[in-house]
């Protein structure tokens, strides 16, 4: 599963030196392959947020000083993995930080919300990867189906499936998911 080092580190610069394409919203390394990800659309977008919202009222609470934040960049070079999570929680001082990426020990939650033209990553690939690098939980999100599952430790090996509408428990938090769309 891992990477050669040597091998990580030059997929790396690769990636940080490609240029910006019009409808590439994300470069991400796995498999010792550097995978340009489609721009989301709205609807995606319009999840990542209301998921958020709902994060961000509660984390004052379960774990002070943390955010869900999205953007961010979620690197395990020893996995050879750079991921770009939709969001994520993680205490807001490592945006201080100087590294380039969040580390996975500082990830309390990833969060993915499928794509229409690549699911395979989020359901398998990101469920690996992410289990791999000891995020304690993973919400994957599908509005093509307007379901979703709730991953949770240890690697993952607790799955709780849900319907958009449902109020889910993920790990201390609790999500209302009436609000998210399908696709059209």
């Amino acid at each position: 599963m891992s990477v050669d080092p040597a091998v990580y580190a030059r997929l790396r610069d690769i990636a940080d030196q490609l240029p910006q394409i019009p409808g590439i919203g994300k470069v991400e390394i796995a498999d010792g392959e550097i995978i340009m990800m489609m721009s989301p659309v709205k609807r995606h977008e319009l999840a990542v947020l209301r998921i958020a919202r709902q994060l961000n009222a509660q984390l004052p609470t379960t774990h002070p000083g943390h955010i869900a934040y999205h953007g961010a960049d979620l690197e395990d070079a020893g996995l050879g993995r750079l991921r770009n999570p939709d969001l994520m929680v993680f205490p807001e001082a490592t945006l201080e930080g100087e590294q380039r990426a969040v580390l996975p020990h500082e990830v309390l939650l990833a969060v993915e919300i499928v794509s229409k033209s690549n699911p395979e990553n989020d359901y398998q690939d990101k469920v690996r990867d992410y289990a791999a690098m000891g995020i304690p939980f993973y919400l994957l999100v599908d509005p093509r189906t307007g379901t979703g599952i709730v991953h949770s430790e240890p690697g993952y090996g607790s799955r709780e499936k849900f319907v958009f509408g449902d109020r889910i428990a993920v790990g201390p938090w609790s999500l209302d998911t009436s609000g998210l769309l399908t696709y059209a």
